[in-house]
């Protein structure tokens, strides 16, 4: 079975460009089949306030009414993942910038079972993957760039959360090839103090992962990262790192087992 790489990208990296090209420049060296996902949420924010749309978070999540939905469109789908896909082109990665609703890759339903209402936001089940269509695009050596939004198969498109669409796409396509799943971002990995970057902890089993939550060592954002992970884990994906962009060739950074 043939490997692919799936990673993760949050929206921190793309607007540090230093960091951004470097990674872009590690991700092009990659051999094999490889699929980037990346978010672009305080980017989406900083265009929503010069457009003078309001942000709305509850309790942490974004709420995506249609005017947020828009800007998301723009910046998502628009600004920023074609000019990843630009510079991927320019350093002959044969890239192809998609959204869930591009070859139905990702359905998606509205947010259900939740007190608040969020608005445009799609979550994902386990058969939302075109797994065909986009096996078909790897073996022709086509590396998708996707962003975080999906479709409902009617006509409308929801922001979706862009780690859930990383680990939807791994497990799904674990059926046709032997996946790893990478998420990168500001941090060396998953830390024991998050004010000492040295602290990484390099591997994390479900146990281990069970102590550090109960003791509220891991919290706050990085719980959704983990959930993810070992949701993957159990249904086929072969390992996920978590660990920063300058990492992702050495693939140093926190193991999830």
């Amino acid at each position: 079975m043939e490997s692919l790489q799936v990673i993760k990208i949050g929206g921190k990296v793309i607007a540090d460009d230093e960091l951004l090209d470097e990674f872009l420049n590690d991700f092009s060296e990659l051999e094999g089949h490889k699929i980037l996902v990346h978010g672009g949420g305080n980017i989406a924010s900083q265009f929503s306030e010069r457009m003078g749309v309001d942000v709305k978070m509850v309790r942490g999540r974004r709420v995506t009414d249609e005017d947020s939905l828009e800007v998301a469109v723009m910046t998502y789908a628009g600004l920023i993942n074609k000019k990843l896909v630009a510079q991927l082109q320019s350093r002959g990665c044969n890239a192809l910038g998609l959204s869930g609703a591009d070859l139905n890759a990702i359905k998606a339903f509205k947010r259900r079972d939740s007190d608040i209402d969020y608005g445009f936001v799609g979550d994902v089940d386990d058969d939302s993957v075109n797994v065909e269509g986009l096996t078909q695009l790897l073996n022709m050596n086509i590396s998708p760039v996707f962003c975080a939004l999906t479709h409902d198969g009617n006509g409308q498109l929801f922001n979706t959360n862009a780690d859930t669409l990383a680990a939807v796409l791994a497990h799904s396509l674990s059926e046709n090839f032997e996946v790893t799943l990478t998420f990168c971002f500001e941090k060396q990995g998953v830390l024991e103090d998050v004010e000492d970057d040295s602290s990484v902890i390099p591997e994390i089993d479900r146990e281990l992962y069970a102590e550090l939550k109960q003791d509220g060592t891991i919290h706050e954002g990085m719980l959704p990262k983990m959930e993810n992970a070992f949701t993957a884990l159990s249904k086929g994906v072969r390992q996920v790192s978590i660990t920063h962009p300058a990492n992702l060739l050495t693939k140093t950074g926190t193991i999830l087992k």
